[in-house]
């Protein structure tokens, strides 16, 4: 395995932005990129998704409803994909899972395969490959927009979107986006990692409920 390690943020050295702000500023600065890549590092095992059907349907316990809902989004992601296509700047995805998979990353895997059959670039990696790095606690949730600007998202104890700390120095952007980048070439594409473990997973285990 090859010894990638995770620079180290720290919060004094950001910007604290909270939900709104934070989402507006993400929107304006991905509006002007051209020709350059981003990079984004999913450690966490739930998330608590917000205004998202397909989600709310996995909470009720309906799998199928939850399924049917992730397929009618194939358009609007298809369509985002030839955007990314005509600015040259496409969204790389590194998605850290543990074993046993929770409920929500059953959910998110598919969820997740469907965005990679709509063109959306995303890899799998096995816990193991962060754990030298995780001694005082597990990594943070980081978005590299652009090689230009670094986010490091935030969330409350359960999961619920809370905002992020922004982060513009080059150097420590340009070490996030090299290390994003290095376990990302590592990783399993997640079409296949969710044809192989998912396959036995029957709508009766995947959609129970979560609450």
């Amino acid at each position: 395995m090859c010894d990638l390690r995770a620079p180290h943020l720290i919060p004094a050295q950001g910007e604290r932005l909270l939900r709104e702000a934070y989402r507006r500023d993400f929107r304006q600065r991905e509006a002007i990129l051209r020709n350059r890549d981003s990079w984004k590092f999913e450690r966490r095992q739930h998330f608590e998704e917000q205004a998202v059907p397909s989600y709310d349907a996995f909470r009720r316990g309906d799998w199928d409803e939850a399924m049917r809902l992730l397929e009618e989004r194939r358009d609007g992601l298809l369509a985002m994909t030839r955007e990314d296509e005509l600015r040259n700047s496409f969204f790389h995805r590194v998605r850290v899972v543990e074993t046993p998979l929770t409920p929500y990353m059953r959910w998110e895997l598919c969820s997740l395969r469907v965005r990679a059959e709509c063109g959306e670039r995303i890899r799998v990696v096995d816990a193991a490959a962060v754990a030298a790095f995780e001694r005082s606690g597990p990594l943070p949730e980081v978005v590299v927009l652009g090689g230009r600007t670094l986010y490091r998202v935030l969330y409350t104890e359960g999961g619920v979107p809370d905002g992020a700390f922004r982060y513009t120095a080059p150097g420590l952007v340009r070490d996030w986006e090299d290390y994003i980048r290095d376990l990302y070439e590592t990783g399993e594409d997640v079409r296949s990692y969710v044809d192989r473990e998912l396959t036995s997973l029957s709508s009766s285990t995947a959609g129970s409920k979560t609450e």
